[in-house]
């Protein structure tokens, strides 16, 4: 495996290879075999673009050879920040051929997360847009130490040629983490490991050759490339459509345009497809499925999704580092963010100390399996405290387990107040607030307190007239809610400060 990288334990590996998990493939060689058997059905879509599984395979192909004409080298790490295009996939895979390895970055990302990509990958090479939106990525990416630098409109592209088979054991690319209170860690993600996740994630969603999977999210996302995403799609054999936005104006049409039958969302782009439906004249009654994940949702709001869009609802919790669980089926949804998807995922809820807590109580947490990396890359002192002694992700996820073992995300341990000693779940302050008529949103944080330590602060965004702190507080010790969980300041907004992965940003907010 790359330097850098932890190493799955050998026992572990070999329990995973026995047990059929991992199979030995690499992604390109899946590519070739999906091109194989449905070479002339479309793979992806883009606009006007049309673009078959012959093609794509081919078209990578030419692009790994003009990569190593342009002297990118095996081993050799590429950041790869492009917007949603079908260019995102072929040059991923022709990376994955030749043996390099793409660092994912963000289309929003600017010189300081680009420069803090390139420096703690190695990176050598770039490739970007060229422009896109009004901003230069060429004149950034000549500010920063590359050593080679492509944009789409340079010739990149060779006559096919053979190059060894990527080992399925080593690095295939790197998602980042997605952290907001610091710059993105590196998760250095193995070709055994993804086509393993992409392909149960699939097989959960029960997706077919039929289904037509839309890229709303930014395809980089770790949820729109392999949960199952774009790749789930392509080892079926479906379509895969790229939307430039996730706004439903766009998306809409493209639902009805292409018959897409699976997609992808946040809670907060969610919330404003179900605003939207109500007046659409598109058709998007081809929609069976819709996965949600990255941030809690209120319960009211969870049970209006399905009805406003005529499809089941998913309940995804996922993260790049690698545990995913969905729903299975309605009623779980509502509820909860469901089971594994892989039965030899392990998952504890573990107290401060690290001992397992009672079924039902709250406590972090922690995670290990077949595609749940060891560790972070180049940062063995963070990677101590992230892992466990015998493997374990601490995933900083306050979360409970309910008695049928499906997972409930309650909050973020950062998330977590302490307010004169006693310590209080955002999550839950916020799950009680979000039950209030004449809140549309809440977002709970702690802010600094000379006596208390730290008091709770609501940031609401009201539905109708605002309500008061009174009547907020009022509400809860109606729900029979301790006294010092009640909110102590409320601020009344318009909207949400949002991360690059459209999650609220506390920090902002705090």
């Amino acid at each position: 495996m790359l330097d850098g990288c932890t190493p799955w334990p050998a026992e572990f590996a070999e329990r995973y290879r026995a047990e059929g998990y991992w199979r030995g493939e690499s992604l390109g060689a899946v590519l070739r075999a999906t091109a194989e058997e449905f070479g002339p059905r479309t793979a992806l879509v883009h606009g006007d673009r049309r673009i078959s599984y012959a093609e794509l395979d081919a078209w990578a192909d030419r692009l790994a050879t003009g990569f190593a004409d342009h002297g990118i080298k095996r081993d050799e790490r590429v950041v790869v920040q492009l917007p949603n295009v079908p260019e995102f996939v072929a040059i991923c895979f022709a990376l994955f051929r030749l043996g390099a390895k793409p660092v994912f970055a963000l289309a929003a990302h600017r010189h300081t997360e680009i420069r803090h990509l390139q420096e703690l990958s190695g990176a050598t090479a770039y490739i970007g847009p060229g422009t896109y939106r009004g901003f230069d990525y060429r004149d950034m990416a000549e500010q920063i130490d590359f050593r080679l630098r492509f944009d789409l409109d340079s010739d990149l592209e060779g006559a096919p040629r053979d190059f060894p088979e990527a080992d399925p054991s080593d690095v295939a690319f790197f998602l980042l983490s997605g952290g907001t209170t610091a710059l993105p860690k590196l998760i250095p993600r193995m070709h055994d490991d993804y086509v393993y996740q992409t392909r149960t994630a699939a097989s959960v969603c029960e997706l077919s050759a039929d289904d037509v999977y839309l890229a709303a999210l930014p395809i980089e996302f770790n949820f729109a490339w392999g949960s199952p995403g774009v790749l789930g799609t392509l080892w079926n054999g479906g379509k895969a459509v790229i939307a430039d936005t996730p706004s439903p104006d766009e998306c809409f049409s493209l639902i009805e345009r292409e018959g897409v039958t699976v997609t992808a969302l946040v809670p907060s782009l969610t919330q404003i497809w179900v605003e939207v439906a109500e007046w659409t004249d598109s058709d998007i009654s081809t929609l069976r499925l819709l996965q949600v994940g990255g941030a809690r949702m209120r319960p009211e709001f969870v049970k209006s999704i399905g009805p406003a869009l005529n499809c089941r609802l998913q309940q995804v919790f996922g993260m790049a580092e690698g545990l995913l669980t969905f729903t299975r089926n309605d009623v779980d949804a509502l509820d909860t963010q469901g089971t594994p998807i892989s039965p030899a995922d392990e998952m504890r809820i573990a107290d401060e100390s690290g001992n397992d807590v009672p079924t039902g109580e709250i406590g972090e947490l922690i995670t290990r399996g077949p595609y749940t990396p060891r560790g972070y890359y180049r940062v063995p002192e963070h990677n101590k405290k992230a892992f466990t002694e015998d493997g374990f992700y601490r995933s900083g996820d306050l979360a409970r387990l309910t008695e049928n073992g499906e997972l409930v995300i309650e909050g973020r341990i950062k998330d977590m107040i302490i307010r004169g000693g006693d310590k209080i779940s955002s999550g839950e302050v916020e799950s009680h607030l979000g039950e209030h008529a004449g809140v549309a949103g809440v977002a709970v944080v702690g802010v600094p307190d000379e006596f208390l330590g730290e008091r709770i602060c609501a940031y609401v965004v009201p539905k109708g007239r605002a309500p008061s702190l009174d009547e907020l507080r009022a509400f809860m010790h109606g729900r029979d809610v301790a006294e010092y969980k009640l909110p102590d300041l409320i601020k009344i907004i318009d909207a949400f400060p949002l991360t690059p992965l459209g999650k609220v940003d506390r920090k902002a907010l705090r």
